[in-house]
């Protein structure tokens, strides 16, 4: 899984992110928010769009 292009939208008071995940040697891109303060834990952030991406998958069904 990668993170591109982190952000904080102060309108919205969510972290926005594009998660890549790589499967069987393909890269799918999935647009993610988190909500949350600003000063939000990074790991909680890492682990909140990454979980958002894979329930936008199918990786989670395999």
């Amino acid at each position: 899984m990668r993170i591109n292009n982190l952000r904080y939208n102060g309108r919205t008071h969510a972290f926005e992110a594009s998660v890549d995940i790589t499967r069987d040697g393909r890269t799918f891109r999935y647009p993610c928010e988190v909500y949350g303060p600003a000063s939000m834990d990074p790991a909680l952030i890492s682990a909140g769009l990454r979980d958002r991406a894979i329930r936008m998958s199918d990786t989670h069904r395999r």
